[in-house]
């Protein structure tokens, strides 16, 4: 591989820094929160997720890169994140799938890495003292005492509306179901019978596809989209996405999601559930270090724990203005709150992402259960 000669460094707003060897692009220097994901596979996905946006990534997995890249598990259009920190990558390829390896696709959209460093080391710290803005540089000349001074400066999440910079800009339909390893498209299991206009705070490619296979047909609208705009296209559904940022600063969905609760199904994933959340009276709070990762243990009122994949550093706080049961998926980790259930006024939210891209597909009935309420609705209308 080229471009792995070359030093890189990593600094903390802690003074915390890490030096380490260059890859992706070199000669850049980038910032963002510095946060970690414990997931094994599925880099491909996570570095396209918008949720990512201005975030520095760290993957726990000893080794990256030995399964190349392949567009068919892209989430996005682009690459989100910041920048990338590993242990190793892998000077080799060897996935019948990939059409580049990962170096090469990091250089040609202009996105730095770094490797040589103890990831486990700094996913400790990061426990211990909360996830925080950081500087990765893979410049030739390095000043580690002025980056630590411009780490510093940096503005965190809180307070942030990342919408308009991941959302789409213009209305668009979205009918493509779900594909193969291959590309080749999945049979949906069920005809377009509902129409659902999704609200893109930084929507995944595989959330889209996990509803029309299961029977929406997708109008996707975008993050500043205000009520008439919403009320004219006479949607079945309303979508809330997930999306980066800090939910609180999303004041017109909340208001929206205000005005249309009770009066249509609404279905929330991740900032969705946040919005949807804030919209019922709960507050939102940033996490220490957040969820990010496809092991995440999940157990809901009836016991059953689903193991998934999350990918947010805010959450909802139950508080007394919600009845207990209503905030109704725990979890496990640290009882944080992962769902909330407003079936009486047609709508629930989920904190992780059901679409499992990457990740376990356990969450995945709450596709069929947005479309059976739905089913429910529209006969309802009758």
């Amino acid at each position: 591989m080229k471009n792995l000669k070359n030093k890189a460094v990593l600094v903390l707003a802690d003074g915390t820094f890490f030096e380490g060897t260059a890859f992706g692009a070199i000669e850049i220097e980038t910032s963002g929160e510095l946060v970690f994901s414990t997931s094994m596979t599925g880099y491909v996905e996570l570095l396209t997720d918008p949720s990512y946006c201005e975030q520095l990534l760290t993957l726990t997995c000893p080794e990256i890169g030995n399964c190349g890249v392949t567009e068919i598990d892209f989430e996005s259009q682009k690459i989100w994140a910041q920048g990338l920190v590993v242990r190793e990558i892998s000077p080799l390829v060897s996935n019948w799938r990939a059409t580049m390896a990962l170096n090469e696709w990091l250089v040609s959209h202009r996105i730095p890495g770094i490797f040589g460093i103890d990831t486990r080391a700094l996913a400790k710290h990061l426990r211990d003292f909360g996830s925080q803005m950081a500087i990765l540089s893979t410049k030739k000349v390095i000043d580690i005492l002025s980056l630590h001074k411009k780490a510093q400066q940096l503005p965190g999440m809180r307070g942030k509306n990342l919408s308009k910079k991941v959302s789409t800009t213009h209305v668009y339909e979205f009918n493509e179901g779900l594909l193969d390893l291959v590309g080749n498209k999945i049979a949906p299991l069920t005809s377009q019978q509902f129409h659902v206009v999704v609200f893109d705070f930084g929507v995944k490619l595989n959330i889209l596809r996990m509803l029309v296979h299961h029977g929406c047909r997708l109008t996707v609208i975008p993050a500043d989209s205000c009520l008439s705009d919403v009320l004219s296209l006479n949607a079945d559904g309303i979508f809330l996405s997930n999306g980066p940022g800090d939910p609180q600063m999303m004041t017109g969905a909340i208001k929206i999601v205000k005005e249309l609760l009770g009066k249509v199904p609404i279905f929330g994933i991740c900032m969705g559930h946040q919005i949807l959340s804030l919209a019922t009276g709960l507050e939102t709070y940033k996490l220490k270090f957040g969820h990010r990762g496809t092991n995440q243990p999940v157990m809901g009122p009836d016991k059953r724990v689903m193991i998934t994949s999350q990918n947010h550093g805010f959450a909802a706080r139950e508080n007394n203005s919600l009845k207990s049961d209503k905030n109704n998926l725990i979890n496990l980790s640290d009882n944080t709150n992962e769902g909330i259930d407003l079936l009486d006024q047609w709508a629930f939210g989920v904190q992780y992402h059901p679409e499992g891209a990457p990740g376990p597909h356990d969450g995945q009935v709450h596709f069929k259960q947005f479309v059976d309420i739905l089913d429910s609705w529209k006969k309802k209308q009758q």
